[in-house]
């Protein structure tokens, strides 16, 4: 496979230095991507790179992911209106486990096989590095000229951030620059990856090596991902869209790429896949027959949800999507685990009953109506039923005086009361 042929009909090039794919064609070449470690999992924004590492392996060159720990204790500026908070060490540590691991998922690290992945953290070289030894081995070969016509510098100091541009913020690029020079002194890295907002920082490393010892390295970026309408490309309303079940749900997860544009459907299934192209042409051209199928969001979020998860974890959401928007059954209902319950069921009316009401045994019309208020009075509860037209955990009520006790609720904790084919309420007994 051609690594720049791939990526180009995926639409994941966007900057590329002349000579880069001259190099990889001829001879297996090591590329990395930096990595920041400001949290123990990764989010679906760092996707597009894991995801061009994983290509890059699966081309037959060797990838390395940089955990940022030292650059991670600074901050980049590109991109950002402000400064971030600096983390430690033993955090850092942590959060560079969780990664690899997640990571591991992608690429393989283990295998003797030339190309096999490597992580590396850029604080095992940075930690005994001195201020006075950095100045003088890396500091004079870059001019301040040079690191002020970065579009990253120019814009914070052109007044996009309240507070200007700290000189810690500013060494960023000289930071990064060295970790290329670093790793192709090392590990004779050649090419180095990573989002197009990382041109000013990649090129000002690929200066640095060419200063220092004459070597000849290259560059290629990806475009930032966005949405159709111009939002932020994995923000929700609750935040980042997580790759850890411990943050996102498998179950939003999967909700996420299944409720996306047609339009951003389409691009996302070349980037976020290994699907084939004659497969994912074939794909497009069904969905656009019968766009209201929706068919590239459900193989989209299929293949994203069992690569990030497992098929386990896809079924499941599919099962848990159903309950809302299919014909699920009872069943169903009862093998969600709670976390999927309440994200299935967020949103919907809640209602707090004490335990002492359902341990003895409760009529559903005075649970519904007095204690839960569910429906406005008794004799709409008795009126519903009667219509067949109240369900209580996916079974339909058979008596507006059908007992309620302990043993009806989901978890030891929960009912959900249906009304209608689309009206739903969660009762929570505490």
């Amino acid at each position: 496979m051609n690594f720049v042929e791939e990526l180009k009909w995926r639409g994941m090039i966007h900057d590329m230095m002349p000579g880069t794919e001259e190099q990889l064609q001829k001879e297996m070449t090591t590329a990395y991507v930096g990595i920041d470690p400001t949290a123990d999992s990764l989010h679906i924004g760092h996707l597009v790179s894991v995801m061009i590492l994983r290509h890059f392996q699966r081309c037959g060159h060797k990838p390395i992911a940089l955990v940022g720990g030292a650059t991670g204790m600074i901050g980049d500026p590109s991109g950002k209106s402000a400064e971030r908070n600096l983390l430690t060490e033993e955090t850092l540590r942590h959060n560079q486990e969780c990664i690899k691991q997640q990571l591991s998922k992608f690429l393989d690290f283990e295998s003797d096989a030339p190309n096999a992945a490597e992580l590396v953290n850029n604080y095992d070289w940075m930690k005994e590095f001195s201020f006075l030894d950095f100045a003088r081995e890396v500091g004079k070969h870059i001019t301040v000229n040079y690191m002020m016509a970065k579009d990253s510098v120019k814009k914070r100091l052109n007044g996009e951030a309240r507070d200007g541009l700290s000189f810690t913020e500013f060494t960023y690029q000289l930071l990064q620059g060295y970790d290329f020079l670093h790793l192709y002194n090392t590990k004779g890295c050649k090419l180095q990856m990573g989002g197009s907002d990382q041109w000013g920082n990649i090129t000002t490393g690929a200066e640095l090596i060419r200063r220092t010892n004459g070597g000849e390295v290259f560059a290629l970026t990806c475009p930032l991902i966005t949405k159709a309408d111009g939002g932020k490309f994995g923000k929700t309303e609750s935040g980042n869209v997580w790759l850890s079940p411990r943050y996102t749900s498998p179950y939003k997860f999967y909700q996420f790429w299944l409720n996306v544009s047609d339009e951003d459907a389409e691009r996302y299934i070349k980037i976020f896949t290994f699907l084939s192209r004659e497969e994912i042409e074939a794909l497009v051209a069904e969905h656009k027959e019968a766009p209201h199928l929706r068919l590239l969001q459900k193989r989209l979020a299929k293949e994203v949800t069992i690569m990030v998860h497992s098929e386990e974890d896809y079924n499941t959401a599919v099962d848990a999507s159903n309950i809302l928007f299919g014909n699920a059954t009872a069943d169903a209902l009862h093998k969600l685990d709670e976390d999927t319950l309440l994200a299935v069921f967020e949103g919907v009316p809640q209602f707090e009953v004490s335990r002492d009401v359902v341990a003895g045994g409760v009529k559903a019309v005075d649970l519904f109506a007095e204690h839960a208020k569910v429906f406005a009075s008794k004799g709409e509860v008795r009126k519903l039923v009667q219509g067949g037209g109240v369900s209580m955990n996916k079974e339909k009520l058979a008596a507006f005086d059908q007992e309620v006790t302990t043993a009806d609720l989901l978890g030891d904790k929960y009912l959900i009361v249906q009304r209608g084919k689309k009206n739903y309420y969660l009762i929570i007994v505490k």
